[in-house]
């Protein structure tokens, strides 16, 4: 199974991609524990947390074919391969830059960077991009979301990243997103894992109408 499979094969199961930004590696195993029980099955390190890749390289040895592991807030292509060398196989960033884009192609990562307007999107799918991460989404909403994929793929899958609840989630699927990136309102430093888990549960239960 190549990347784009098992990308495909984690999001259909859960289109939730867990943001454990600021985990520690003493705490990021049980915390991926807590997720993985709950049903998430893509998880992004941000890598302004403390010591991010060894805490990718941790989940990515315990989750190993059972679950995406990888970086989010990677801005440069140098640090694609410092997670790949981890055993991290995702690439997030917040905005669309191209040789980041262009980089994860070329290690057969999954990239998924951030985009705003149709002209950073169309500019991240011609450079190779997995799928689409709107962000912040609180400067923008469901009827965006709804003219958008009006002109996107319909393959393409979009992800809603920034101000996400349980509560709120209906409006953006109605309107054409795929799945969420889910930040602070899932994990923060110093949550125990079994908060994480009952969040978890929460998000996944809004996922359904």
């Amino acid at each position: 199974m190549n990347a784009a499979e098992f990308f495909q094969q984690c999001f259909g199961a859960c289109p939730l991609v867990a943001i454990i930004r600021g985990v520690t590696p003493d705490k990021v195993e049980a915390v991926g524990d807590a997720l993985f029980s709950a049903g998430i099955r893509i998880i992004e390190v941000p890598l302004n947390s403390p010591d991010p890749l060894d805490s990718i390289a941790r989940l990515a040895a315990r989750f190993e074919g059972r679950a995406l592991i990888g970086a989010g807030t990677v801005l440069e292509p140098a640090q694609v391969d410092q997670v790949w060398r981890a055993g991290g196989r995702l690439i997030v960033s917040p905005c669309t830059h191209v040789p980041v884009i262009e980089a994860s192609v070329a290690a057969t990562m999954i990239s998924i960077p951030g985009y705003f307007t149709p002209s950073e999107a169309f500019t991240a799918l011609r450079a190779g991009a997995h799928a689409l991460k709107l962000f912040p989404a609180e400067a923008a909403s469901p009827a965006v979301v709804k003219a958008q994929r009006a002109a996107l793929p319909p393959d393409v899958p979009l992800i809603v990243v920034g101000g996400v609840s349980p509560e709120n989630m209906q409006p953006w699927l109605e309107a054409g997103a795929n799945g969420f990136g889910l930040g602070s309102g899932l994990y923060k430093p110093g949550q125990s894992p079994e908060s994480v888990g009952e969040r978890a549960e929460a998000y996944i239960r809004g996922l359904k109408p």
